[in-house]
């Protein structure tokens, strides 16, 4: 009897044993998978200062509406997000709603991330808390009336928001859809690439076709497959940008793209690369030839 006991409990330890290796692979995964979703959603460049600790918040933007500083996204449970539950997080990057309910201003690419996966925020979340947690208090956004008013952001969304998930397109490739998804989602080239409205809105119909006001007012080129645009690029070129920063013309790119390609781009497999060259090439041509304001 002892004998069958001993065997059962050992049976039982093993089996154990077993699922804490399982559940802590399938952790480990989880953390992987979001560190690379970290790189593709340019979090790093955002959410670090110069010189600072990386996540740790108070990046400056410079806007036509003040200066906003990102916070610090670390596990901190005082001034990082060490306290927030998986749906503050989800509700976060989908909505625009931190924990508290207070609207984000859309300087943070919500507009983008609430096409992004539940799956992949989570993946995200679960990176972030790995990390060593930092104590860097937030620093105040330096803007003026009435664009400090949080309430106005009500209004702000009605107009210039659509909430939702990015829907795949069956008609198309699956690596077509993945580089859409990485595009409109993650990297959320649209939130440099586009023309925004008076308000701060994007405007839908120049979509990816620049702007000479970009983030820290940087000229943003048109990247639509059009003449004034990437016309003339090959896939490749796109691809060697995005791994290299290195143009056509053997010129580098510079500045808020520099950022993106270093803290970000680069990092993510050829595969993903071309997905997004391939969709970038796909979308409608627009003809708008930027040029740096005078």
């Amino acid at each position: 009897m002892m004998t069958g006991l001993r065997a059962r409990a050992i049976g039982w330890a093993a089996g154990a044993m077993a699922l804490a290796a399982c559940s802590s692979a399938l952790a480990q995964d989880l953390v992987q998978k979001g560190a690379y979703l970290v790189r593709a959603g340019g979090c790093v460049a955002c959410h670090t200062a110069k010189d600072g600790a990386p996540l740790a918040g108070g990046h400056a933007l410079k806007t036509p509406f003040g200066t906003f500083y990102s916070p610090n996204i670390t596990p901190d449970p005082e001034t990082g997000i060490g306290e927030w539950s998986d749906d503050d997080f989800v509700r976060a990057l989908h909505e625009g709603v931190a924990p508290d309910g207070a609207r984000y201003f859309p300087v943070f690419p919500y507009t983008s991330y609430t096409k992004m996966s539940r799956e992949d925020a989570l993946a995200i979340k679960a990176y972030l808390f790995s990390l060593e947690p930092v104590s860097q208090v937030r620093r105040e956004h330096d803007v003026g009336f009435p664009f400090s008013w949080r309430f106005l952001q009500r209004g702000w969304r009605l107009l210039n928001f659509d909430e939702g998930r990015f829907e795949p397109d069956p008609a198309r490739e699956a690596s077509w859809n993945r580089g859409a998804y990485l595009v409109e989602a993650l990297a959320h080239c649209s939130e440099c690439h586009t023309p925004r409205n008076v308000m701060g809105g994007l405007d839908g119909d120049m979509y990816l076709a620049g702007t000479p006001d970009g983030p820290e007012g940087q000229l943003a080129p048109n990247i639509t497959p059009h003449e004034t645009g990437i016309g003339d690029w090959s896939r490749n070129d796109l691809v060697t940008l995005m791994k290299t920063a290195m143009l056509p013309d053997f010129d580098s790119v510079q500045g808020t793209m520099e950022e993106a390609i270093e803290d970000g781009l680069k990092y993510l497999s050829d595969e993903d690369l071309a997905a997004i060259a391939d969709y970038i090439m796909s979308v409608r041509p627009i003809e708008n030839e930027v040029r740096a304001a005078r």
